[in-house]
């Protein structure tokens, strides 16, 4: 009887602390701070675009220069 109860004890607490691992969903803050990294990250993405258009277009000047 003693082993069951025990066995019974540690099912019970691992569901309870399974159920606690589970994220709650998400508030308005959360998604408006998933909406400032996107936005962001698309902000960096045309920073380096922008970046490599100059790169290129300083290329093109240097070999027009040396002809």
């Amino acid at each position: 009887m003693n082993i069951a109860r025990n066995t019974l004890s540690v099912m019970a607490l691992s569901a309870l602390f399974a159920l606690a691992a589970c994220q709650p969903a998400e508030g308005p803050a959360e998604r408006a701070g998933k909406q400032l990294d996107n936005a962001a990250e698309k902000v960096g993405d045309q920073v380096e675009r922008a970046g490599d258009k100059i790169e290129d277009t300083a290329d093109d000047v240097k070999k027009k220069a040396s002809r």
